[in-house]
Parts: C-alpha cells; sequence; structure tokens
C-alpha cells in the first residue's frame, strides 16, 4: 500500500499543497491569534481589490451556461463512452457533493438576515416588514440558484471536455486551461501551480463548509439536548464524522457516493415537504411566485450591484453589505470549483456539454428553490408573526446555526377531528431528521472533496489508494475543526474569511477555463458570433488582392 502510494502521487503537488495545509495547521496549535489576525487582513486586501472581478466573471460565468444549453455547441459530447451513472443517480452525487451542506445550513436562517436588513439595492423596503419578507427570500434565491451553481459546472464540463476528448489529458483541474498552457506543457510549472492552488482552495472551501456544519451538528446538540461540546467536544464530533465520510471515501463512488447521496436526496425532499405542508402553504406558494419573479426580472442588477465602494463618494456601508454575502458566496462556491469541477468531470464521462450545463445550473435550481421558499419562507413568516423568535440569531447575540432547531420546534400539525382540534407535535420528529440530514451531507460532501484532492495529488488517477484518501480526509477534518473554534459560538466570520481567501484566486482559473472553452469549440466546432476568418482591424490579405484586380480591370 505504502508502494502504490508513492508511485501515484504527484510530487510537487502533493508536498506543495500538504506543506502549505499543514503549516496553517501547526501555527494554529502554536499561536491561534496569529492565524486568526493574518486570516482577517488577507480577507480585507482580497475584497478590497477583487469584489468587483468575483462578481462580473460569475455573472459571464452564467451567461455562457445559459447558452451552452440552447446554443449549437450544447451537443457536444464529454467522451465517447455511454455514462457511467443514470440520470437521477448522476443528479443526485451532483447535488450533494456540489454545494448540499452550505444549502442544510443556510436554508432556515439566511432569508432572516434580509428580512430584518434588506440588500441596499432595495433602498425603499425597511426591514421586519411584509415587503421585506418577499425581498429577503428573492435575495436568498438568488444567492443560491444559478450563480454559485455555475462556477462549478464550468470546471467540470473544461475538465471533463479536454480529459476525455483530447489524448494524454489527465484528469485534473490544470487541464481545464488546456488550450492556454499548451497540452504538451500540462506538467510544467504552471499547470503545477494552478493544481496546488486547486489543493489549497478545496481544503479551505471544504473546510468552511464542513466547519459551518459541524457547529450545526454541535449547536443542535446543546439546543436540543443540553450537551455543551466545546472545544474539545468539536475536535471529538469533527473526528467521528470524518471516520464515517472516511469509511463512505474507502468505499467508493459507487457505493459510498452514489448511495449515500441518494438517500440525501430522499431525505431532504421529504423534510422540504413536510415544512410545505405544515407550514403556511398558500402563503409559501404566493410568496415562492413573487420571489422567483423578482430574482429573474432583477437578476443582472442584483448580479452586478457594488454600491460603488467606499472611494468617491460611493456608499461603503452598500458595498460592505454586498461584501458580507454575495461576494462571500461567490467566492465560497469558487473555493469549491476545483474540487467541485474535479467531481463533476469524474461523474459526468459519456454526457453531453448541454445535459452538464442543464443538471449543473438548471435541474439543481430546481431543488434548490423550493427548499429556499418552503424552509426559509417558513422562518421569515414565523418571525413576522410571532410564531417563533429569531431575535437572537438576527442580532448576532446567537450563531446562525441554531435557526433549524429554533423553526422546527415551533412547528406543529394540527387535525380537526369532530370540530375538536389535536395538535401534533411534528417539530420534534423534523429536529431529528435535521440532524440526520446535515451528519449525511457533511459525509457526502467530505467523502467527495478528499477524493477529489487525492485525485489532484496523484496528477489524476481516477482511483487513488486508500492512504492518499484517508491522509487528506484527517487533514481536511482538522482544518474544519481549526476553523470553527477559531470562528467561535455564534461567530461565521472567520469562516467566511477562509472562504474568500481561497476563492479569489479561483475566480480566475475559472474565467480562463471559460475562454478555453470558447477558444476550443469556436476553433473545431461551428462558429457563433464570428466567421472563421474574421480580421478585427484593417482590411484581409484577400480582400486587398481583390480591390487590386479590380483597380486593375478598371485601368484596361
Amino acid at each position: 500500500m505504502i508502494a502504490e502510494f508513492r508511485e501515484e502521487i504527484d510530487p510537487i503537488v502533493f508536498a506543495f499543497g500538504a506543506l502549505i495545509t499543514l503549516g496553517v495547521i501547526a501555527a494554529f496549535f502554536i499561536s491561534p491569534s496569529t492565524v486568526e489576525n493574518g486570516i482577517s487582513s488577507l480577507n480585507d486586501q482580497l475584497l478590497g481589490a477583487f469584489n468587483w472581478a468575483l462578481l462580473l466573471i460569475v455573472f459571464l460565468i452564467v451567461l455562457f451556461l445559459l447558452f451552452l444549453i440552447v446554443g449549437p455547441w450544447g451537443g457536444i459530447k464529454l467522451g465517447d463512452e455511454p455514462p457511467e451513472y443514470s440520470f437521477l443517480s448522476f443528479f443526485a452525487m451532483l447535488y450533494s457533493a456540489g454545494f448540499a451542506a452550505g444549502v442544510v445550513f443556510w436554508g432556515p436562517t439566511e432569508a432572516l438576515f434580509y428580512y430584518d436588513n434588506p440588500s441596499p439595492l432595495f433602498s425603499g423596503v425597511e426591514g421586519g416588514t411584509a415587503e421585506a419578507m418577499t425581498v429577503a427570500v428573492q435575495q436568498t434565491l438568488f444567492h443560491w440558484a444559478l450563480p454559485q451553481l455555475a462556477v462549478f459546472t464550468i470546471m467540470g464540463i473544461a475538465i471533463g471536455y479536454f480529459a476525455y476528448n483530447y489524448e494524454d489529458v489527465p484528469l485534473r483541474v490544470s487541464s481545464a486551461l488546456t488550450p492556454i498552457l499548451g497540452a504538451d506543457n500540462l506538467d510544467g510549472p504552471a499547470a503545477k501551480v494552478v493544481d496546488i492552488l486547486a489543493v489549497f482552495a478545496t481544503i479551505g472551501g471544504v473546510a468552511t463548509s464542513l466547519g459551518f456544519i459541524g457547529s450545526q451538528f454541535v449547536t443542535g446538540l446543546d439546543y436540543q439536548w443540553g450537551i455543551n461540546m466545546g472545544d474539545l467536544g468539536i475536535l471529538l464530533v469533527v473526528t467521528m464524522m470524518t471516520l464515517l465520510f472516511t469509511t463512505s471515501m474507502v468505499l467508493g463512488v459507487d457505493k459510498g457516493i452514489r448511495r449515500l447521496s441518494n438517500f440525501n436526496m430522499i431525505l431532504f425532499v421529504a423534510l422540504m415537504l413536510v415544512t410545505f405542508v405544515v407550514g403556511p402553504t398558500l402563503f409559501l406558494v404566493l410568496l415562492g411566485t413573487q420571489a422567483f419573479g423578482g430574482m429573474i426580472t432583477e437578476f443582472v442588477s442584483m448580479s452586478l450591484f457594488t454600491g460603488a465602494g467606499p472611494m468617491g463618494g460611493g456608499d461603503a456601508s452598500a458595498t460592505g453589505w454586498m461584501n458580507a454575502w454575495t461576494v462571500f458566496y461567490w467566492a465560497w462556491a469558487l473555493s469549491w470549483s476545483p474540487f467541485a469541477g474535479l467531481f463533476i468531470a469524474r461523474i459526468s464521462k459519456g454526457r453531453t456539454v448541454r445535459e452538464v450545463a442543464f443538471t449543473g445550473i438548471v435541474a439543481t435550481s430546481g431543488a434548490t428553490i423550493p427548499w429556499f421558499t418552503f424552509v426559509g419562507g417558513t422562518a421569515v413568516w414565523a418571525q413576522h408573526n410571532g410564531i417563533a423568535d429569531f431575535g437572537a440569531v438576527m442580532s448576532g447575540e446567537a450563531g446562525a446555526e441554531v435557526s433549524g432547531f429554533i423553526l422546527f420546534e415551533a412547528l406543529n400539525f394540527t387535525l380537526n377531528l369532530g370540530g375538536a382540534s389535536v395538535s401534533l407535535p411534528v417539530g420534534s420528529v423534523l429536529i431529528y431528521a435535521f440532524m440526520i440530514l446535515v451528519t449525511t451531507f457533511f459525509v457526502t460532501s467530505a467523502d467527495s472533496s478528499t477524493l477529489a484532492v487525492s485525485m489532484m495529488t496523484t496528477g489524476g488517477k481516477a482511483k487513488p489508494s486508500n492512504i492518499n484518501r484517508v491522509f487528506w480526509g484527517v487533514v481536511l477534518g482538522m482544518t474544519a475543526a481549526i476553523l470553527m473554534i477559531l470562528g467561535g459560538s455564534g461567530s461565521a466570520n472567520t469562516l467566511q474569511q477562509a472562504a474568500i481567501i481561497t476563492g479569489t484566486p479561483f475566480a480566475f482559473v475559472c474565467f480562463l477555463a471559460m475562454v478555453a472553452l470558447i477558444r476550443d469549440f469556436g476553433k473545431h466546432y461551428d462558429q457563433v458570433l464570428l466567421q472563421d476568418e474574421t480580421v478585427l482591424y484593417g482590411r484581409s490579405d484577400e480582400a486587398d488582392s481583390r480591390s487590386g484586380q479590380a483597380a486593375g480591370s478598371d485601368d484596361d
């Protein structure tokens, strides 16, 4: 096993990725405050310089994927073999491994923050009003529908296309830039930098998500049963979950990830539908319809809203709001894009570009939009009507992770039996289901991401050795525990900052992956915008030749 591990690893990518991550872990144990201050300082610098770039790049990627769904390039196939998995399993794995852990965490709580403090883009809407309820759900749908999913999908299509359609192109992140780097330079310094950056971004982004989910699990134990874990307890919980996802990962994609992903989706849909039935059903239908319409009609302005920044007389508070929410989400998704893209490429062989793009941004949005409408809308409705009290969460006195437990505890199902009303406390059952969902999504996110990191550090091997997978599983678990401890009880700041630091550089990698696809598709398939030979400035040689011939004939 050790010999197999030594033979398969890419020594440069493995060494740099491991050393950087283990260095941060070691620094935490030596001086936690130094690590925390360093993360905060770097976060501020990246936000100040590149927040606009993240907004613009993600918007362009969404437009390109929508074009792939309806345009002539959609029929291009990733490889020439039939798909390995059924569409439903493909969808479940893509959704569970992509960003479902964040969906579960923010579902019951995000709309509450926008209800209390709406986006400055909607300057005429006051917090805590009936109008703010619709705007809150609209903003949530915008954050969790097309844009976040788009960055995963663009990387998945780029990696899969070049790996399966070119000879001797490995299944790794740098392969997404094959036309730019050159097929002969995929083992060169530039490709190594991209792959090292991918390892670092994946560990930071996935550890952020695992930190959110882990804190939600720990909070649930404290809220429901009064079990206060402390820092040692966080380490124990993360260790337990690390063992779970490592077991699933060692079982492989087919036996482990696929089966657990299918279970996740069943429980996810069941919890969502029960909340819809027990909650204000008709109100949720009306709220969701209006919020969805608002998201569609104002998608461009919501995508590119910056507040104009604090410089030059811009609105500093508006820019601060945008940095804290939209830019954070885009950076978080971008930090996941190398892992999610590699995993999507791994399971997409044999599918068309159109099918992957459609599943990545449309089908997954079809699952995400009802979840945030039903769960988030019910939370806002419960707060607005005094059925549940989320005041401590909205003020920052309690962590966002407690919202789900407050919401489900407040829900009851009333039956009218012959004039007598019987109230069933379904909330208790929902809390148990929620805890199970938190755990299983933690496991599927962690095992698929660990598989992806293992693939990155072996130069693209589709089935890395178990010792490689276990090593990166432990590293991910430790990093998640450290971010949770640094964040402290009721604070997600450190987790958010870590996502921004690791995700911002990958915005430019995703943009280059999109450019690489456009360049290759335009070269080998039909031109869409310009003809094959286009002169952007001056005249072509052929036109000059024709002009000369015409002049000669006139002289005759």
